[in-house]
């Protein structure tokens, strides 16, 4: 099952803060013999992969990219399609640069501030998170990673 249109709408937690997907019409099911197949629907701009987006071709790995956006667009607090991406700056490539010089710069304030006793750590386990985000995310479809191993 390929949901097509994973953002953070699309995702409902319940009183125990376990998600569940929702809005699946877009969705595509493939059997056990296909593991991608080319369409004309398109899903949410910023959140769609690259090969979904110019080609058509859905995969699970098209979910992984948004899944991955996702995951930045949670810790960061910014859209991937807000008004500061213009250009060449994009989502990915602002919390990419974080990760060599300052990840504070891009985590959401709520998350951690400079008074907090556990500051390093809490940056460490983002970091970690956002390299998860990164890995998701990547252009190329055979280097992203794959969720079923």
């Amino acid at each position: 099952m390929i949901h097509g249109d994973l953002k953070p709408s699309n995702i409902l937690l319940d009183e125990n803060m376990v998600a569940h997907l929702r809005d699946f019409g877009i969705s595509k099911l493939l059997s056990e013999d296909e593991s991608d197949l080319y369409t004309k629907t398109l899903a949410t701009l910023g959140y769609i992969a690259p090969e979904y987006g110019l080609d058509g071709l859905v995969s699970i790995k098209c979910d992984v990219y948004s899944y991955g956006i996702m995951l930045m667009e949670t810790f960061t607090w910014r859209k991937p399609n807000d008004e500061m991406f213009e250009g060449d700056l994009s989502l990915k490539q602002w919390v990419s640069c974080s990760l060599t010089k300052a990840i504070v710069d891009v985590v959401d304030a709520n998350f951690v501030t400079p008074q907090d006793n556990h500051l390093n750590k809490k940056l460490d386990c983002v970091a970690s998170v956002m390299k998860v985000a990164l890995n998701c995310c990547v252009e190329s479809l055979t280097r992203r990673i794959d969720v079923s191993t």
